[in-house]
């Protein structure tokens, strides 16, 4: 029942989401001062979580996930109430998107599964809070590198301990972007002086990444969610393995390998670090660190050759990876947008790699969900197709 309804609703998700935040704000005024001004991403995000609950209905780890995401949701002050609200405008939107499809049958479905998922995402921040897990850590800058136009390394200060591990990330926010929560891989093992490192490439039109890219400065003071993500190493000692970074997907393998140079010095494998173009190779100097570090590992870098499309240098690394050998005896650690993570990973499948062995973020996948108007009104709208895709909308890779 909540498959074949939210099939219907899919097909009109651009006006089920906008309807549930209308419905939501004019009931609950207060709350939008809880919620960006900018409500794209947000809607984005909440589609994905929504679609990501559906199609793991019946998926061991979607209790852990549900908690998890309660867990990050202090962040945003959720407080029962708000899942409260939050279920009523659902509720709302679904039967005005569904249109006949919403039944009582349809409707109790809903309201028990919601009241189920609330419970879930409730109970994980109890839990947090419980262990005396704070709502988000204050981090000051105390540093603020720049590689070009549209790329800067961030080292942070958080003011209490900050418990991660190597390959996790966080949600950053800076009050120069109110209310905004972005995604960035946490770019080193943890270190003595308990500062943490961020790499952050300015997506056009990005509030945020131009704010930590231009503006931001030593001195400054970020808020850092609790660290999530499953790139975290999972190779026993002796194991062979393999690692691949694309752009700033280098922050994640930078991050595994300076845990690999203290706990196994002797590690044997193979770094490939890919970038558009040659001056977009930030990180070389740390590899070549890393590397005199690891005298086991052989690194490789890959670009687009001068004056070719930037997508020259995927063609050139699988060209490279083809070349190799041994890859079912290989754990793969992949770290890059999400068209290249797929598209790489599935070369791996076909050289050989065992798919299990190839660890990597799950991202949420990037789909036409095309909006199809079925009234008057909204033909004559004629909304653009939303593109439900969220860069930071991570969720767990399952075991």
């Amino acid at each position: 029942m909540l498959r074949t309804t939210f099939a219907v609703v899919e097909r009109r998700a651009e006006h089920a989401v906008t309807f549930f935040y209308s419905h939501l704000f004019w009931n609950n005024p207060a709350m939008r001062e809880l919620f960006p001004a900018d409500m794209q991403p947000q809607r984005d995000r909440l589609f994905a979580a929504l679609t990501h609950v559906v199609t793991h209905l019946e998926s061991p780890g979607l209790a852990a996930y549900l908690g998890q995401l309660g867990r990050d949701h202090r962040k945003f002050l959720a407080s029962p109430a708000l899942y409260a609200a939050v279920g009523s405008s659902l509720l709302a939107a679904f039967a005005h998107a569904a249109g006949a499809a919403w039944t009582l049958q349809a409707e109790k479905a809903w309201t028990e599964a919601y009241g189920h998922v609330a419970d879930l995402m409730l109970a994980g921040a109890e839990e947090a809070a419980g262990a005396g897990e704070p709502a988000w850590w204050d981090a000051d800058v105390v540093r603020h590198e720049r590689y070009g136009e549209d790329l800067a390394v961030l080292t942070l200060r958080p003011r209490q301990p900050f418990p991660f591990l190597p390959g996790q990330y966080v949600s950053v926010s800076s009050l120069r972007v109110p209310r905004v929560w972005r995604t960035y891989s946490l770019a080193d093992a943890p270190r003595p002086d308990g500062t943490v490192e961020l790499h952050v490439s300015r997506i056009p039109g990005g509030a945020m990444s131009t704010a930590l890219v231009d503006e931001t400065g030593p001195g400054e003071t970020l808020r850092l969610s609790a660290p999530g993500g499953g790139l975290t190493a999972r190779t026993e000692p002796g194991g062979l393995r393999t690692y691949i970074s694309a752009g700033t997907g280098w922050a994640p393998v930078k991050a595994l390998l300076s845990e690999a140079a203290e706990a196994e010095p002797e590690l044997k494998g193979r770094l490939f670090m890919v970038a558009r173009a040659k001056e977009h190779l930030y990180g070389r100097r740390d590899a070549e660190r890393l590397k005199k570090r690891l005298s086991g590992l052989s690194v490789t870098y890959i670009t687009s050759a001068p004056g070719h499309r930037k997508d020259q240098a995927t063609e050139r690394l699988l060209q490279a990876l083809r070349a190799c050998v041994h890859w079912p005896s290989h754990d793969v650690y992949l770290a890059g947008p999400p068209g290249f993570l797929t598209e790489v990973a599935e070369a791996l499948v076909e050289l050989g790699t065992d798919p299990y062995r190839i660890h990597h973020d799950t991202l949420q996948p990037v789909g036409p969900f095309t909006a199809r108007p079925s009234t008057a009104a909204e033909r004559l709208l004629g909304p653009p197709p939303p593109l439900w895709h969220n860069p930071g909308a991570r969720v767990p890779r399952e075991p």
